[in-house]
């Protein structure tokens, strides 16, 4: 087998460049990976932090109804969820009397009486813009209005905590492309499927394969004294995993949507004990501008499969759960009246949820801005009282233990002050 092929370091990695060598690029190991040196060989379990990004600007008045406010039902006269004690067919799920669930939400309903599910309503970004490029942008920077930060804020936080011997797996995305919100001078990957992730080779290249692996190890043997056969160990690691005949444990049952698929595959790697800190995965159609219906309809469809895939993770991982918390985020809401089309359209403040096992759970967190129209944001938003940089450093300081003169690094140019965290982590 010939392949032309250069090895060359990058922050103690290892990176392998590979040109005839189709039918491997194929198989997914080098056209996805930079084989990184290292694996956490202990298998012990850490913090995880998964990141759920909801793309397209989630309406938190409809996943979370505050049913209490008057004016809700004013501003919302064909897509509003009914009050819980309305005899309307799929009325909101109470939750303490003045905010409810949507009902689509169900799944969510035995997190929070349990305590493992909090909410951080009237939460987001404090920039004024709509744009749902930007305003992503910003978040997963955590540095709003300010597109001269070039980092992501998930990967300067996992920079906090430099590991000589990290995992190769330490931060993950399950996605085709490293996200906004990892990129950055840490290492991370970007995981698609992973049935497609290391030497899975077509019929007949078995053998190709293991020569390619004998020569890669025989030339970092000669260059970095065999730091990449760590590399190769990682990903047998995770084939221990068997991640084609995977099967969530407890009775979970994920959906099949692609949401549900990249959730179960973290379940896979946090039970893989590979030395998962970091997860981001996305779910995107939340931009329902048209259509988007009450208890019903397009959105409803969203959140069932949301809720539903969530719920999946919880019971997939058992006791797991203690050490994973969950953060779900979008880049804006959506304006408290409903437009011309049965929808809504571009907005301000949200909501968040925060799930865990050690999460503080059972409530609505934040401060109610309220829904009359002099309460409202430049007159048609739901108003922010919670900065969403506040929900992440919560998350930071308390999930996974970043020091508090660290925060500078993680959030430039806001400083954060734990008087201001919600308190949806244990302190």
């Amino acid at each position: 087998m010939h392949v032309a092929r250069r090895l060359f370091l990058k922050r103690g990695a290892i990176a392998l460049a590979a040109v005839g060598a189709s039918p491997l690029w194929k198989s997914g190991l080098l056209g996805r990976l930079s084989l990184a040196a290292g694996l956490n060989r202990q298998g012990s379990q850490k913090k995880v932090l998964i990141c759920a990004f909801q793309r397209g600007a989630a309406d938190g008045l409809s996943m979370v109804v505050p049913h209490g406010d008057p004016f809700y039902y004013a501003h919302r006269q064909d897509i509003a969820i009914a009050r819980p004690t309305s005899a309307a067919d799929r009325p909101g799920i109470d939750l303490d009397g003045f905010f409810a669930l949507h009902p689509a939400l169900d799944a969510f309903l035995p997190l929070y009486k349990t305590g493992h599910l909090a909410v951080i309503h009237a939460c987001g970004s404090p920039s004024s813009s709509r744009s749902h490029f930007d305003m992503q942008d910003f978040m997963e920077s955590a540095a709003p209005d300010n597109k001269s930060i070039q980092s992501g804020w998930l990967n300067r936080l996992i920079r906090q905590d430099p590991e000589p011997n990290a995992s190769l797996f330490r931060a993950v995305s399950m996605t085709s492309v490293i996200p906004r919100t990892l990129q950055g001078d840490a290492e991370a990957l970007a995981i698609r499927d992973l049935d497609d992730f290391g030497v899975n080779s077509p019929a007949g290249t078995a053998n190709a394969a293991s020569g390619f692996e004998g020569m890669y190890d025989s030339a970092v043997d000669g260059v970095l004294h065999g730091a990449g056969k760590q590399s190769f160990d990682a990903i047998s690691v995770l084939k221990k995993a068997n991640p084609k005949q995977y099967r969530p444990a407890h009775g979970a049952q994920y959906p099949s949507t692609p949401f549900a698929h990249a959730l179960m595959q973290v379940a896979q790697l946090i039970k893989a004990d590979v030395g998962l800190e970091v997860a981001f995965v996305e779910v995107d159609g939340w931009d329902t501008h048209v259509n988007q219906g009450g208890a019903v309809g397009n959105l409803a469809g969203r959140l069932l499969d949301f809720s539903k895939a969530i719920a999946a993770l919880f019971a997939d991982l058992g006791d797991r759960m203690n050490d994973v918390l969950l953060l779900t985020m979008s880049e804006f809401g959506r304006a408290a009246r409903q437009n011309g089309n049965r929808g809504t359209d571009h907005g301000h403040g949200t909501c968040f949820f925060a799930m865990g096992g050690s999460v503080n759970g059972g409530r609505v967190l934040g401060r109610w801005p309220g829904l009359a129209p002099d309460q409202l944001f430049q007159g048609r938003d739901l108003a922010v009282t919670t900065d969403f940089r506040d929900i992440f450093a919560e998350a930071a300081v308390r999930h996974l233990d970043v020091k508090s003169n660290q925060l500078a690094n993680v959030f430039p140019g806001y400083p954060i002050e734990a008087t201001r965290f919600r308190g949806f982590c244990a302190a």
